[in-house]
């Protein structure tokens, strides 16, 4: 296999790539692995059964380059830019993250806690990581995503519902509301959703694994569900 075939093999942007799946160790089979000790085990009892998304720059406002894989892996260089100066003390991952081109990374198994929602609270629940999947959008509050980011979004999503039992999706803004803002107001929820049930009805011609998903909207307080 050449160096094309090999990314077209992990690259969700690849047009054969129809859906996913996440091994019993909590490893997509379709997404580049970028392993990262920023993460710890979840309790024995655990029921992980929220969607977070997020977005992330680095620097903010650029796309592409390695920054934000470095970050995750405690090698970033804080010299290389300013910005980078308040990072230092900084110690955080995400299970997953999608490029504006839809191609999707994993830096940690979905059996074991990200550190990506920090100071959170979900329905009265506190520590969000201890039960949540994490997963970064590269992007910015301030400009929309690509369609490739909400096509392999949706198909993570369906992959891990196979898997664990997600109930619910929000955004970090919802977890951390007045801390955090993202995925931010050009995040579409009702696409991501719209897609979601697409893939579900395409794959088990039913709802999405049997029961309703919650989608927090970033206009209303009270979730849409997929049925």
């Amino acid at each position: 296999m050449n160096r094309n075939e090999a990314d077209k093999a992990v690259s969700p942007s690849a047009p054969s790539l129809l859906s996913m799946e996440i091994g019993s160790d909590g490893w997509c089979l379709q997404a580049q692995r970028h392993p990262s000790s920023n993460c710890d085990p979840r309790a024995a009892d655990v029921v992980v059964d929220l969607l977070v998304i997020h977005n992330i720059s680095l620097p903010p406002g650029q796309f592409g380059g390695h920054y934000i894989e470095d970050l995750f892996a405690n090698r970033l260089d804080f010299k290389a830019d300013p910005y980078f100066q308040q990072l230092q003390s900084l110690r955080v991952s995400a299970h997953f993250l999608i490029r504006r081109d839809g191609m999707l990374l994993q830096f940690v198994p979905t059996v074991a806690r990200a550190w990506h929602a920090g100071v959170s609270c979900f329905a009265g629940r506190e520590r969000c990581n201890d039960f949540s999947i994490g997963i970064e959008l590269e992007g910015t509050d301030f400009i929309p995503f690509d369609p490739a980011q909400y096509r392999t979004l949706a198909l993570l999503t369906g992959a891990l519902r196979t898997r664990h039992p997600l109930t619910t999706v929000v955004g970090h803004e919802h977890v951390a509301p007045g801390r955090k803002t993202d995925p931010g107001p050009f995040f579409d929820w009702d696409d991501y959703r719209k897609l979601c049930i697409a893939n579900a009805k395409a794959s088990t011609g039913a709802g999405c694994a049997g029961m309703a998903l919650r989608f927090h909207g970033d206009a209303s307080t009270t979730p849409k569900t997929d049925a």
